[in-house]
């Protein structure tokens, strides 16, 4: 079976849909209130994706891309992705459909930053993801996970340092 990640429309339907992942899954990764502010009807450009099993959403994400002038990752300073919020609801685990939603993420060819929740770290290690360096000011008590393309290395200077020099 294909796993096809479809962008989502940002609108009423999917605000249902949300629904299920507020009620049977972790309260932190609800992407509802997102959704509710930011309610177009049928806004074809939103930041989230999914995965629908029939007409089921079972698996969704956040995908920011942030422009490289705020890059504070990576090494040469550029445009990435923040994946946020990605979950699948439990009775789907392990079908490799936050695999897919990941694969999507790093198609694009940029460096992917995330927010490894807590025991989650293995996951994103299986899929190609480091911990970078903790950096307090940087990081304010996350736990940052990132993905990096081919030429692509931990940032060790700021981008302002490293441009004026």
């Amino acid at each position: 079976m294909t796993i096809k990640v479809e962008r989502l429309l940002v609108n009423y339907k999917t605000l249902e849909e949300f629904r299920h992942f507020r009620e049977y899954g972790a309260a932190e990764l609800s992407m509802k209130d997102d959704l509710k502010n930011s309610i177009i009807e049928n806004d074809s450009e939103s930041p989230f994706y999914g995965i629908y099993y029939g007409k089921k959403l079972v698996a969704r994400m956040s995908l920011y891309k942030i422009d490289g002038n705020f890059d504070r990752y990576f090494d040469p300073p550029q445009d990435y992705l923040e994946l946020w919020k990605l979950e699948v609801l439990e009775p789907y685990r392990g079908r490799g459909y936050g695999r897919a939603l990941v694969d999507f993420a790093k198609s694009f060819g940029l460096p992917v930053k995330t927010n490894a929740r807590q025991s989650t770290g293995e996951f994103w290690n299986k899929l190609g993801f480091e911990p970078i360096t903790y950096n307090e000011a940087r990081d304010r008590g996350e736990s940052p996970y990132v993905w990096f393309p081919q030429g692509v290395q931990e940032q060790t200077t700021k981008p302002e340092q490293a441009r004026a020099e």
